[in-house]
């Protein structure tokens, strides 16, 4: 989202909010995430994230399935660290 202006900014804070209130959290800078226990569910999330966009900014929603983000590797100041577990992430296996 761009952020040069007062109003870009109020603008792309509200638009954090919302997927805040929409369950994602941030994983990154400008990277949020959000578990989804089906496809079906986050088919619901990605129309609800279309339907809160900004006139102005992008998007881009990449899915991954359990194993895949499991297989994640983390790094801080060159040293390993544990995969980052989500809440229920790994209930249904």
């Amino acid at each position: 989202m761009p952020t040069g202006t007062p109003k870009e900014r109020k603008t792309a804070n509200s638009f954090r909010q919302e997927l805040l209130k929409d369950g994602f959290t941030m994983f990154q800078y400008s990277i949020y995430m959000r578990h989804c226990a089906s496809m079906e569910q986050a088919q619901t999330h990605m129309r609800r994230v279309k339907a809160m966009l900004p006139d102005e900014g992008e998007v881009v929603i990449m899915t991954l399935t359990d194993k895949q983000f499991g297989m994640m590797e983390h790094f801080s100041s060159r040293k390993p660290t544990d995969a980052i577990q989500l809440p229920g992430l790994f209930d249904m296996l």
